[in-house]
């Protein structure tokens, strides 16, 4: 008797059905969903339909699959669809997953999402003893509870009420009664109480809540920028870096110390001639980033070539400008780093990386067919996969390499898309015969090349399943509080 595809022949031996099959495609279509979108607008779908679509993603699989939903949050998933996966774990009957995995993705995410994330909370009334601990060990554990106090005041003071917390001492009287004291021991909230009538107090606090003092004293942009420019954090002064100069200030930011594509975002935001300019400073931040990124794993990927995409679809959204882009400019720079030989063929044909910029059509087939002559030992793909230039040449040209040309896969190929497709509730694949991954951030290409084999069909279920564990065992392990 014939067997299908995954299926053991020999009676008695553990067989894959189909529906081991789905339950593998499934998974692995809300990873590639809960890595690249974040429910907002994007080039070729709106907010609501990017909303609703991953919405139903969310129900779906955490209601087939509770506990590989829960064990999603072991993945490189961004932020937005982390918050919802612990709101939905907590909140509904069944199974809130692994607490330990939760305290560590909590731990991983920033304080500001964080707190909306007991707020949203707070407002469903998600109130269970896991909920509370899960609240007051966050809190236990942030480095500066009286900086968040500070910044955060609102939002902890609900946190805590939410969670039935106590706080002892000036903590406390702080949040619930600011003013009862006539001063405070430490330093960050006496600070904050002396802004309220002192102008050179409000330099002792955080950006962010320096600048309300600061519009409420009537002081100058460019005298408040120039005074707190030491107590910017480095996001902060890349945020600022271009407004600083309009208003005659000059903030120092160490590009080559941020992450690989925050650094490509800075620099596509930068006009041709300001990035000419600084060529070389720019040049060197990306490709130092790129080697803090690549590791020990710099130089060991071999022969590889990337067909990366700067067609005008690379320009994201209003709300997410450049964004495709910036993943493709950071992913060049990694690649270059992780290959010991390395071609990249931009869909524009442009030469000069650092001059990137979203124009023409998405033509994936003809720059496909460049990026496989001579045979590399890999070739990466980064595009949203709008193939148009004619529209399926890409397809065509992959089947039949795959089929005819290279059957043994002596050369592997990925499609990494930074692009969450609404309408096809999955990222956009070039060809069934390719594994298509989402990304969002470079930093993540090696994981995501090894969860692509996933797609490819050359590994089930049980190793689907076998990998989750093993992220989830090496997460709990590392309990990181990212500050």
């Amino acid at each position: 008797m014939p067997s299908f595809p995954g299926q053991s022949a020999t009676p008695g031996e553990p067989m894959e059905t189909f529906a081991d099959l789905i339950e593998c495609e499934d998974v692995l279509l809300f990873a590639n969903a809960a890595i690249t979108s974040t429910g907002q607008r994007e080039f070729h779908s709106a907010a609501g339909e990017q909303r609703l679509s991953l919405g139903f993603l969310h129900d779906y699989v955490h209601g087939n699959y509770p506990d590989l939903y829960a064990a999603t949050l072991a993945l490189d998933i961004n932020e937005h669809n982390a918050a919802l996966i612990i709101a939905n774990l907590l909140g509904r009957k069944g199974g809130a997953g692994d607490a330990r995995l939760i305290a560590w993705r909590l731990g991983r995410m920033s304080p500001p999402r964080v707190y909306r994330l007991f707020e949203r909370l707070r407002r469903e009334g998600v109130n269970n003893r896991r909920t509370r601990a899960l609240v007051r060990d966050w809190l236990a554990a942030r480095p500066d509870p009286a900086l968040d106090a500070v910044k955060y005041r609102t939002a902890m003071k609900s946190a805590v009420r939410h969670a039935h917390l106590r706080l002892p001492g000036e903590l406390g009287d702080f949040l619930f009664a600011p003013f009862r004291r006539t001063r405070y021991d430490t330093p960050v909230l006496e600070a904050w109480r002396r802004a309220h009538y002192d102008k050179a107090a409000l330099y002792e606090l955080p950006y962010t809540v320096a600048e309300g003092f600061a519009a409420r004293h009537g002081i100058g942009r460019a005298i408040f920028l120039e005074r707190i420019a030491p107590r910017l954090t480095r996001l902060e002064r890349l945020r600022l870096a271009e407004s600083a100069e309009r208003d005659g200030v000059r903030t120092e930011v160490d590009l080559a110390a941020m992450p690989l594509v925050r650094v490509a975002s800075y620099v596509l935001s930068l006009a041709a001639g300001v990035r000419e300019r600084r060529r070389d400073e720019l040049v060197a931040a990306l490709r130092a980033a790129a080697a803090r990124t690549a590791g020990a794993r710099a130089g060991t990927w071999g022969d590889v070539a990337a067909v990366l995409d700067d067609s005008f679809s690379s320009f994201g959204s209003p709300v997410k400008r450049r964004r495709p882009l910036a993943v493709a400019l950071a992913c060049h720079y990694l690649l270059e780093a992780l290959a010991g030989s390395y071609r990249d063929l931009w869909l524009s044909g442009r030469a000069d990386p650092l001059q990137a910029r979203p124009t023409g059509p998405t033509r994936l087939g003809r720059r496909i067919l460049d990026g496989l002559e001579g045979r590399p030992d890999m070739l990466v793909i980064v595009s949203d996969g709008w193939d148009n230039a004619p529209p399926g040449l890409a397809a065509e040209v992959l089947r039949v390499w795959r089929r005819k040309l290279d059957p043994a896969r002596e050369v592997s190929i990925v499609h990494l898309n930074p692009v969450y497709d609404a309408e096809q509730l999955e990222v956009r694949r070039l060809s069934p015969v390719v594994p298509t991954a989402g990304i969002r951030d470079a930093e993540d290409l090696p994981a995501l090349v090894e969860l692509a084999r996933f797609a490819e069909g050359r590994t089930g279920p049980a190793e689907l399943r076998a990998y989750l564990a093993d992220r989830t065992a090496d997460r709990t392990a590392d309990r990181g509080v990212r500050g």
